[in-house]
């Protein structure tokens, strides 16, 4: 061990200790931005750079398990990715199929896709659901999978499934305009019935959502981290917590 690692090391338990874990954010989003040009800034390409953020992914759950969080939503793919070029969307496909494999066989999380999954070829398909599947007994951590997700079509969704579900029961449109409400579309979205994130972190230096979980963050505190996902460290996810923490969270009161 360097002298770097020492006073890295020592640092973190510092931030650790002064941690007040009552304070903790039961859901976290993550959106995992910099990949490529973390992989740039090494002399790799996109696809190293992608692999280098998926096996990240681990590190950050572990992380997550030492703490009080309940939940976390991990942002893999959004529907504008899909116009990437087809030599880097390919290979990454496949990097997050091995993900969601081995986020599955770990045994430690509970996995659930978040998504439209029509975007998505049938092989990715058939590894989210089978991950799901695996994992729907297991009591550690909700692990949100976000692959072809985008937010503005997931408020598209609930209000289509919405309206498809009274329209079987009969319902008028007069009636369902009585009766529509935050509630009644929240129970259609693709994280129904889960709490909302109490905390989002972006990595990489952009101060923006790109659209991620637009219903779900009205009340989310936001922590914007400089390093780019594949360098993220455990004192970067710490100094989110602490950050968040130290917040006074009033809901507009």
């Amino acid at each position: 061990m360097n002298l770097r690692d020492l006073v890295y090391g020592l640092y973190a338990r510092r931030v650790e200790g002064r941690l007040d874990h009552a304070q903790v954010p039961k859901h976290i989003g993550v959106i995992l931005d910099g990949n490529r040009r973390w992989a740039k800034a090494s002399g790799g390409s996109a696809v190293q750079g992608h692999q280098a953020g998926a096996d990240k992914i681990s590190e950050l759950l572990g992380w997550c398990g030492e703490t009080e969080v309940e939940v976390v939503t991990l942002w893999l793919l959004s529907t504008d990715n899909f116009d990437r070029p087809e030599a880097e969307l390919v290979p990454l496909l496949g990097i997050i199929e091995n993900t969601v494999r081995s986020l599955a066989a770990d045994g430690r999380w509970r996995v659930h896709h978040v998504g439209t999954m029509d975007l998505l070829p049938a092989r990715t398909q058939t590894v989210l659901k089978e991950a799901e599947e695996a994992t729907a007994g297991v009591e550690g951590i909700l692990v949100n999978v976000a692959v072809g997700y985008g937010g503005r079509q997931e408020i598209a969704d609930a209000v289509r499934s919405l309206l498809l579900d009274h329209a079987a029961k009969g319902t008028t449109f007069e009636e369902l305009a009585e009766v529509v409400s935050t509630d009644l579309i929240s129970e259609h979205l693709y994280t129904r019935g889960q709490p909302d994130p109490d905390l989002v972190i972006r990595t990489s230096g952009e101060q923006r959502l790109s659209g991620f979980m637009l219903w779900q963050s009205a009340h989310s505190e936001y922590y914007f981290c400089e390093v780019f996902w594949p360098a993220f460290r455990k004192v970067d996810f710490l100094r989110a917590l602490r950050d968040y923490a130290a917040r006074h969270r009033r809901y507009g009161a």
